[in-house]
């Protein structure tokens, strides 16, 4: 699991395509400073295992769903990474929870540059618009940051001078590709939503035990017997009790 705060800006030193997966090396001092073989480290919001360290450079397999799904594929050596370690147990939740499944991908569509800090608006495919919400959570190439504003087909973001100066997203052009995940949370509650809708199919298969005891009660019916009658004499007194 990772928070979406970034920790240092990676380098792409070589990128090898193979027949469905690719090997990427990526340049960082500060992530391979206690990386091993099987660490995980999010690279531009895509959890990736270390499988080789060699000195400040590690290396990692892309399958190729992942680059199908992100925008790994199109990375070059020499492009810039957002890199990220995996949260050790105790560490700051500074961000917000990020898995580094990549949900797909967006493009830049605006920069509106401020005093201090600038507007970015980002398209966003149709599957993952339910999920961005105005002060919602969203992480963009890995980077945990806050919607500002949305519309039909895109969200918007805000970039301080630190986020700008130290992830990716302070070069990206307009026209530029991004890798979008969407607040896990929202995703685990609209699933348990639609579960409580749908019709348990553990009790399909089960009797109803109303209509199967309704069915299995019987009425006997009891024969009638019919009492002889007694002519009783007539009296000037009435009726005899």
């Amino acid at each position: 699991m990772f928070t979406g705060i970034i920790e240092e800006l990676g380098e792409v030193a070589e990128l090898r395509h193979g027949a469905d997966s690719a090997v990427m090396t990526i340049r960082g001092p500060l992530v391979t400073s206690d990386a091993t073989l099987g660490s995980s480290i999010a690279v531009d919001g895509v959890c990736l295992t270390v499988t080789a360290v060699d000195g400040d450079l590690f290396s990692v397999d892309v399958m190729a769903e992942t680059l199908a799904r992100s925008g790994l594929g199109r990375l070059a050596p020499g492009a810039r990474v957002n890199l990220e370690r995996a949260l050790p147990a105790g560490g700051r939740m500074s961000g917000h929870i990020v898995q580094g499944h990549v949900d797909g991908t967006g493009r830049i569509l605006q920069r509106r540059p401020g005093d201090r800090w600038e507007v970015v608006r980002i398209s966003a495919p149709q599957n993952l618009q339910r999920y961005i919400v105005e002060k919602g959570s969203i992480a963009v190439d890995g980077t945990s940051l806050t919607v500002s504003a949305t519309g039909p087909g895109w969200f918007e973001i805000g970039l301080i001078p630190t986020t700008l100066a130290t992830t990716v997203l302070g070069t990206l052009p307009v026209g530029e590709e991004v890798n979008l995940e969407a607040d896990v949370i929202a995703k685990y509650v609209e699933s348990l939503l639609a579960g409580r809708e749908a019709p348990d199919p553990s009790q399909s298969n089960r009797p109803d035990v109303t209509r199967t005891a309704s069915a299995a009660t019987t009425t006997t019916t009891q024969p009638t017997t019919t009492q002889p009658t007694t002519s009783q004499p007539t009296t000037t007194q009435g009726e005899l009790r």
